[in-house]
């Protein structure tokens, strides 16, 4: 077992940022490697606990307790094979993830003597070991091609290649099935390639697992949107089962906010991307470029952070970063979001320590032109936000509003789901009021059209991406009569933990 004594002896602790300075200078991780001493230290706080309820946190199910005790011995090897076991792309959701399982760490239940309050009061850090464990792995060589298994004679077809989509993929073919992904896009990835800044996942991390993927047999097919440039029967007929993963791209909008149509106000993605096809070589010039202006970012979450990451190492002259609920307490509120739940805390991402103003508890109320159809300022006020009988209900706080300037204004408030798009319809599924895509129990929208990720929970953590993407694997390796069981972490039905609370 692991230390019994190691949570004792040893504080949680991070490796180290590279400097703000010289980060915001470049695109490269915010992250360095961390030590072997560090990382066996923090492994070796684990308390193999007799009911791991950070098993629980994580919908893979991924055995932490375990891999915690092989990094605390030393044995890396059997580490990275205890992680792949439940987790096929574990370089992803050590960066990206934000963790529940440390937030169901028994080492972070609140009132422990000598437990922080910051985020992620007092758990292992499981997701810097989780990491570290993939990057040696990678280094060592140990991250290799499975032996192709017999052929099955049948043929499956994934459309969209981020996370669900490669996880199912990679299931599927080594479960004996050919399978042939399809990217609307110019490369594969999803919204790992274009949609999450370098400074988070350098794309190397995905091109060296593509490469393992291919070697696996894997078909990629970049460029080809599939209800336009082939067809739902087109592929039917060529295929035996369909797995659809399209994501929940569709982002939500303010069109009734006075000026929204003014120059100078996009998408969160589209800035996003724009800044990742350069930074990949793509495009000579971001077509949404932050440089040298004042920067208004709409929305408190992920997308935001990276958004406002992504603006600084443009060079903006300022940014100012607006939530719409007030600043959340530091610690967790026991009442409020009982351990072992994901807790409503302040979170700071990276970003946050390299400038910016954040601005808690205000909402928009206008987009202010500058007179030649470009916006110049957003006009804000301070508002109180409160739920009655399930629905958002705002109110303004008189004599609070208040001018922002504003070249550049970026909304990310979250998305509506997936994309209207001619697939669905040729594939006989329709979007629900969330904008996701049902499905029966076996992962089925229609006859042998299987959906996992975003486009059938709504947008949501990678961990869940992939944990969709190999439940539905598994399911299409049911309907396509395969020898044996591939894992189902999930059901379709499967909520986090606390979800009802």
């Amino acid at each position: 077992m692991p230390d019994p004594s190691g949570f004792l002896r040893a504080d949680r602790r991070l490796p180290a940022r590279r400097p703000v300075p010289v980060r915001i200078s470049d695109w490269r991780e915010v992250y360095p490697t961390a030590s072997d001493e560090l990382i066996r230290e923090q492994a070796g706080r684990c308390m193999d606990c007799g009911i791991p309820f950070c098993h629980d946190g994580c919908p893979l199910g991924n055995r932490i307790p375990d891999w915690n005790d092989l990094v605390r011995t030393g044995d890396w090897a059997s580490a990275i094979g205890s992680l792949h076991a439940t987790n096929n792309f574990p370089e992803f959701t050590g960066r990206l993830c934000p963790a529940p399982c440390e937030a169901a760490c028994v080492l972070g239940v609140p009132g422990r003597a000598g437990t922080p309050t910051a985020d992620g009061p007092g758990a292992v850090t499981i997701k810097q070991v989780e990491v570290e464990i993939i990057n040696r792995a990678f280094d060592a060589d140990l991250v290799t091609p499975q032996a192709r298994p017999v052929s099955t004679g049948r043929r499956v077809a994934v459309v969209g290649s981020g996370p669900a989509g490669l996880a199912a993929a990679q299931q599927l073919v080594r479960a004996g099935h050919a399978v042939t992904v399809y990217e609307r896009d110019d490369a594969i990835g999803g919204l790992l390639r274009y949609g999450i800044p370098d400074f988070k996942l350098e794309k190397e991390h995905i091109d060296r697992r593509l490469a393992q993927l291919a070697a696996e047999g894997v078909e990629f097919r970049t460029g080809v949107a599939v209800g336009v440039d082939v067809t739902a029967d087109q592929l039917r007929s060529a295929y035996d089962a369909v797995v659809l993963a399209c994501g929940a791209l569709a982002g939500r909008d303010t069109p009734a906010t006075p000026g929204r149509g003014l120059r100078g106000v996009h998408q969160a993605m589209e800035h996003l991307v724009a800044a990742n096809r350069v930074v990949a070589g793509r495009e000579p010039a971001a077509a949404v470029d932050a440089a040298g202006k004042h920067v208004v970012i709409i929305g408190g979450g992920d997308t935001a952070a990276d958004c406002l990451g992504v603006a600084h190492r443009q060079g903006a002259a300022g940014v100012h970063q607006l939530d719409l609920y007030p600043q959340p307490p530091s610690a967790r509120d026991a009442a409020r979001d009982p351990w072992p739940t994901w807790p409503w805390i302040l979170r700071s991402y990276p970003a946050h320590e390299e400038g910016g103003e954040r601005v808690f508890a205000v909402a928009v109320q206008e987009f202010v032109d500058d007179g030649t159809g470009a916006v110049r300022a957003v006009r804000i006020a301070e508002v109180t936000v409160e739920k009655r009988n399930g629905e958002r209900i705002m109110t303004v706080v008189p004599g609070t509003e208040r001018e922002l300037p504003a070249d550049l204004v970026l909304l990310a408030i979250g998305f509506e789901g997936t994309e209207r798009q001619p697939l669905l319809e040729q594939f006989g599924v329709a979007r629900n009021a969330r904008g996701a895509v049902d499905t029966d129990a076996d992962w089925q929208a229609a006859d042998g059209v299987f959906v996992a990720g975003d486009m059938h929970r709504g947008a949501s953590l990678v961990v869940w991406a992939i944990a969709e993407g190999r439940a539905a694997a598994a399911a299409a390796h049911r309907y396509l009569s395969g020898t044996g069981d591939l894992p189902a972490p999930v059901a379709p039905a499967t909520q986090p933990l606390g979800a009802l609370l």
